[in-house]
């Protein structure tokens, strides 16, 4: 893949995951852990949140950012409004920090220290990982958020 491929996924993909954090109806919804699961939808929000702002913005982009990833799962760090923010935010470094890349970059290692998910780990690897990613916890979202709906929400 190159650079407009990696663009174009990060970006359907955000705006998947926002579609989805807006449509919750009440803000009380995204924090219900349902039976079953560990996360609710709002704790995997600010855990891709957290992955994507560390891995890409940081790490590649350059864009400052302490993560912790414990919070991540464990506490309330945004509110419903916050969390679009962050996903708006991510929408416009996701791009910038791909577009600083030479299409070579992408044949690169990326830093062990950083993140290993390979022996031999490319940049490329990398993002094509946490696209998987972005996307499969995006699916996850999905289906709390119906579930919840249908289960606790007095809107439908």
């Amino acid at each position: 893949m190159n650079k407009a491929d990696y663009i174009f996924l990060y970006q359907r993909d955000l705006k998947k995951l926002r579609a989805e954090i807006f449509a919750y109806h009440e803000e009380d919804l995204l924090w219900i852990k349902l039976p079953g699961t560990l996360n609710s939808g709002g704790n995997l929000s600010q855990h891709l949140i957290g992955n994507l702002r560390t891995y890409i913005g940081l790490t590649l982009g350059h864009f400052p950012y302490v993560r912790d990833r414990e919070a991540e799962f464990s506490s309330r760090l945004f509110s419903k409004s916050q969390l679009l923010e962050e996903l708006d935010f991510l929408l416009e470094i996701i791009p910038e920090s791909l577009m600083k890349l030479t299409e070579s970059r992408f044949s690169e290692e990326y830093p062990h220290d950083i993140l290993s998910i390979s022996e031999s780990q490319s940049v490329g690897l990398v993002l094509t990982h946490l696209s998987m990613h972005l996307a499969y916890h995006t699916g996850q979202i999905n289906y709390h958020r119906r579930i919840t709906h249908e289960k606790f929400d007095g809107n439908n």
